[in-house]
């Protein structure tokens, strides 16, 4: 009797593995390796039908190189820049991901982050915790209303959309950026497109990313274009930590041009402890302590959304396992 195909969940879950069993366990043998970093999968992937995947490890050429009979490789997430998607390419093996999953969680998150930062609560709180100053609203004055302010958007995919809603229901102008959307969604939607980034930072109030992280998007938020935003502005990075220089928020943050920052997502995850930008938001006497929000990439999380990203993988590799169309493929095999 031959072997059951074999699907490997790499990362981020672990056993018990009911989700991906009652979908696949018919089918497929599921196997879960529950490692933290990709050297240790060596002799454990090579003979997989189906590879889930998640935000803790890489998967590289190498890895790649030696999969044997691999039909699918899927990132059940939306952002895949941690595979090689060229070389996956080159072996024939499809490459997905889960780009719905976490749509409402990731917007929420944003736009709580926006609030937290633009009336003051996280700087009121902060400032208090340490027993600093008056029982007062002056110390973080002036705040303006919301309303009739710009919320800029960097993407307008579906995060960006979702933000793009729930920023028009608190009555503020929504614009956004994005070269790669088809024309009539700013007119479906009631937003105001802009033809350039720079356009789009200097008139945001506040600025949301919500673009992938790629080579064109690596560092696009830096000393320079921050420096673009209007002064008292609040920047929101809920999508790629590639593409926002850590180092140049905190430093304009003590410039004082930028008036608060909330990071979800960072280039390296865990931030090295010797890191600057996070001795800075340490450091009781920065203005980072008190004006910068640092998430565990968590924005994603909640337990309906975690089931989605499993449950929406799974049935991908089912898919695969029996030869059907294949869905949210992202290097176009």
């Amino acid at each position: 009797m031959a072997e059951k195909p074999k699907v490997c969940v790499t990362d981020f879950v672990a056993e018990p593995c009911d989700i991906e069993r009652n979908i696949l366990g018919d089918l497929a043998e599921v196997i879960a390796l529950d490692v933290a970093n990709e050297s240790e999968l060596p002799g454990r992937i090579e003979d997989a039908t189906a590879i889930m995947m998640y935000h803790c490890i890489r998967m590289t050429k190498p890895l790649i190189d030696n999969l044997l009979h691999c039909r699918l490789i899927i990132r059940c997430g939306v952002g895949y820049d941690n595979i090689d998607i060229h070389a996956a390419s080159e072996r024939g093996i499809p490459v997905a991901n889960v780009p719905d999953y976490g749509t409402e969680e990731v917007a929420d998150s944003a736009i709580g982050m926006a609030l937290a930062l633009a009336r003051g609560i996280h700087f009121q709180n902060s400032r208090l915790q340490r027993g600093e100053g008056p029982w007062s609203h002056n110390p973080v004055a002036p705040l303006r209303r919301l309303r009739g302010r710009t919320f800029g958007i960097l993407g307008l995919g579906r995060i960006g959309s979702a933000v793009a809603l729930r920023a028009k229901g608190l009555g503020m102008e929504v614009a956004f950026y994005d070269p790669y959307l088809k024309d009539g969604m700013d007119k479906a939607l009631g937003l105001t497109r802009v033809d350039s980034l720079a356009e789009l930072l200097r008139k945001s109030h506040i600025f949301s990313i919500h673009v992938p992280g790629t080579e064109e998007t690596r560092g696009l938020i830096n000393a320079e274009t921050l420096s673009m935003l209007p002064e008292g502005a609040f920047l929101i990075n809920t999508a790629r930590g590639s593409v926002t220089n850590p180092d140049a928020v905190v430093e304009a943050l003590a410039k004082g041009g930028l008036s608060g920052a909330a990071i979800d997502v960072l280039p390296e995850e865990p931030p090295p402890e010797d890191a600057a930008y996070l001795k800075a938001w340490r450091n009781p006497e920065h203005p980072a302590s008190t004006r910068l929000i640092l998430n565990p990439h968590s924005a994603f999380y909640c337990e309906e959304g975690m089931d989605d990203m499993r449950i929406k993988g799974s049935e991908n590799c089912r898919r695969a396992i029996l030869g059907q169309p294949l869905r949210n493929v992202v290097n176009g095999l």
